[in-house]
């Protein structure tokens, strides 16, 4: 029978036969997987609840993250990813190849799957050997990865293969990367270990000093996609919140109106501004003339924060547009290259 299949199909057809090649954007805050002529076919937080002492996955994605903090001993719930990268090996190994499995219809492959990871620009070369190896335990026979700030431009549909500036910025859940392309090549770039989880700690600070009120980072996220702002010019809207007095030590609520969200986010946000500004001071002559024309487009979640598109402009005096489908910009530009692999050779990571 194999050599059937040899004489009827190339190896190379035999291995899209069987196999699902995916191109995954494994996130500090979700997990996003592509399916190549498919599109986006997997998308879930970056959780997972083992037993404790065991990598037994018992839930990952949106089940996992409801477990966050309502956990007892016998189960761990936690975020496996940092700042971008791996924070836990076993369990980032154990959600990849849960997830995985979800994407296959928990059928099993005759062929391992070829894997693509967008990564931040700024990952260590150890780093970025503990996601290669997390990828090849999980189940992949090749491991191809490629910067975060080039996927998102791909995905954004920029001309990244032309002789022009194209500038992209990235605000994900634990990194900002900002980076001027031309040619299939990163010709800037800067990544900032700011992003997503920082603005939420940030509200969960100011909540704190103001209030006396203890909440956790999954109520701040709420509070900063109900009525997080960075432009004073916004309607004042607010939100009831509900958190542990730190006086009393029993629950309490409070009211959160949005001009205080904008001022507890307003330093994590001059950081990545101050990010920007250094790509711009950095990129050659000729480049920072496209800009003008070009501007910047935005891509991430942190892309869809209100009024950070006309602060950013303000600052730069730069046209910025934001990415279609932002959230999905790394993954579709990183399945884009998967696609056309010898087309896009240039742009992985060396």
């Amino acid at each position: 029978m194999r050599n059937f299949f040899k004489k009827i199909l190339p190896t190379k057809r035999l291995f899209k036969l069987f196999s699902n090649d995916l191109a995954i954007d494994l996130g500090t805050a979700n997990t996003l997987v592509y399916v190549p002529h498919k599109g986006v076919v997997l998308n879930e937080p970056s959780v997972v609840a083992v037993k404790a002492g065991t990598n037994h996955v018992l839930a990952a994605g949106h089940r996992a993250k409801e477990m966050l903090g309502k956990t007892p001993e016998s189960i761990i719930a936690c975020r496996p990813m940092r700042d971008g990268v791996i924070a836990n090996f076993e369990l980032t190994e154990s959600m990849l190849r849960f997830f995985i499995r979800i994407v296959n219809g928990n059928r099993r492959t005759l062929v391992y799957p070829r894997i693509i990871i967008g990564l931040p620009s700024g990952i260590t070369q150890v780093e970025r050997r503990a996601v290669e190896d997390s990828a090849k335990q999980a189940g992949a026979r090749e491991v191809y990865t490629i910067m975060e700030p080039m996927a998102a431009a791909i995905g954004a549909g920029l001309p990244v293969h032309e002789p022009t500036g194209s500038m992209i910025v990235d605000i994900g859940g634990g990194t900002t990367e900002v980076a001027v392309i031309s040619l299939k090549d990163v010709v800037f770039c800067r990544s900032l270990r700011v992003g997503g989880d920082e603005l939420d700690r940030a509200i969960v600070q100011y909540v704190r000093r103001k209030y006396n009120l203890l909440i956790g980072e999954r109520t701040a996220e709420m509070i900063k996609i109900r009525i997080g702002n960075v432009s004073e010019s916004e309607m004042s809207e607010s939100v009831e919140v509900k958190g542990r007095d730190l006086m009393t030590g029993v629950p309490n609520t409070i009211t959160l109106t949005s001009p205080e969200v904008h001022d507890s986010l307003r330093e994590t946000v001059l950081k990545i501004i101050q990010t920007i500004r250094e790509a711009l001071e950095n990129t050659p002559p000729e480049l920072s003339s496209d800009l003008v024309d070009t501007g910047i487009t935005l891509a991430g979640g942190g892309a869809l924060l209100r009024g950070l598109d006309k602060l950013i402009s303000l600052e730069t005096g730069l046209p910025v547009r934001i990415a279609e489908n932002p959230l999905f910009c790394v993954v579709n530009g990183a399945g884009k290259v998967l696609e056309e692999l010898d087309f896009f050779k240039d742009a992985l990571m060396k």
